[in-house]
């Protein structure tokens, strides 16, 4: 039950990403900055969580010697995965992308035979299937999304999230395959960061010219996103899934919990920019989407259980 709450309490956290992305946009914000402005914010922050640790110069020599998978990935795992999101603000409210940007779920398990490293993977049949409940859900949501909109403006809120949903699992995978175990978690994020920076200049070049400089408003809550989700909601999600690693059908459960962020961007929207409810069809579908992704956290929980050698379980329990 700890780690289920604690999980929780990272899925409010990372739900304060969608809903000041959308206050910001709604104030007349430019999504550049919503963007660009949370990784301008995190890397000194990490800087001080990693060389509290003296963990620095490991990533810094580890960036020198694959300097060119690091920029990569990294721009995909974070620039491509970010910018998008922020950018599909612009067109839905944040419960709706919160809910569509499930679709990551959907994208891990289609890009498993492209990710498999030394053996063959095929498309996990299940996963797919299940996925299938998540789509629904998003479809429904987005159908009746459009209903009050253009489809343009549903095109261009659903077109950038498609793609942060690859790119985040995509750039992510690839990243921890580059690092193979030699860095922890906050020193991989770190050199991300640092590698994804290029990207985010580019960026803030490109809004400086066609929006001009952020105001005050916009950076101090880009700056609590930068603390909220990059940082708090982070740490919260992996200690708790560190409290349960040895449990699958909890470290299914804690999984799941991520799903609370439809939730909580939903009544962070209603109390803080004060959001009409949304339909009953926009109700089914958020079920649907939450229900998938609880299923497919079950089932991903079994499967890890059926692989476990049982040898394994032995000397763990010794």
């Amino acid at each position: 039950m700890k780690a289920i709450i604690i999980g929780l309490l990272g899925a409010l956290f990372f739900s304060v990403t969608f809903v000041l992305n959308r206050s910001m946009e709604l104030e007349g914000g430019s999504w550049v900055w919503s963007a660009s402005l949370r990784f301008f914010f995190m890397l000194p922050i990490l800087f001080l969580i990693v060389g509290y640790q003296r963990n620095i110069l490991p990533v810094i020599r580890h960036l020198k010697r694959n300097y060119k998978p690091w920029l990569l990935w990294s721009t995909i795992g974070f620039g491509l995965f970010y910018s998008p999101l922020t950018f599909a603000t612009v067109y839905g409210p944040g419960w709706l992308v919160a809910a569509t940007f499930q679709l990551t779920i959907v994208a891990g398990s289609l890009l498993v035979p492209f990710l498999a490293k030394d053996q063959k993977q095929k498309i996990p049949v299940q996963g797919i299937i299940i996925s299938l409940i998540i789509l629904a859900g998003v479809f429904i949501m987005q159908m009746e999304h459009a209903s009050s909109v253009t489809l343009v403006n549903v095109i261009l809120c659903v077109v950038p999230l498609i793609v942060s949903a690859f790119a985040y699992p995509l750039g992510n995978r690839k990243m921890m395959e580059v690092v193979n175990g030699e860095l922890n978690t906050f020193q991989r994020i770190l050199g991300m960061t640092i590698a994804s920076m290029p990207f985010w200049l580019l960026l803030s070049v490109y809004g400086s010219i066609v929006h001009g400089l952020p105001d005050g408003r916009q950076m101090s809550q880009t700056f609590i996103v930068a603390i909220s989700s990059g940082i708090i909601a982070t740490a919260l999600f992996f200690y708790a899934t560190e409290l349960v690693r040895h449990d699958n059908q909890k470290l299914a459960g804690v999984e799941a919990t991520q799903s609370g962020e439809v939730v909580f961007a939903l009544i962070g929207e209603i109390l803080f920019l004060s959001l009409a409810l949304p339909s009953f069809l926009s109700f089914i579908g958020m079920i649907l989407v939450i229900a998938g992704m609880i299923l497919h956290s079950i089932v991903s929980s079994i499967g890890k259980q059926k692989k476990t050698p049982v040898i394994n379980k032995i000397s763990g329990e010794n």
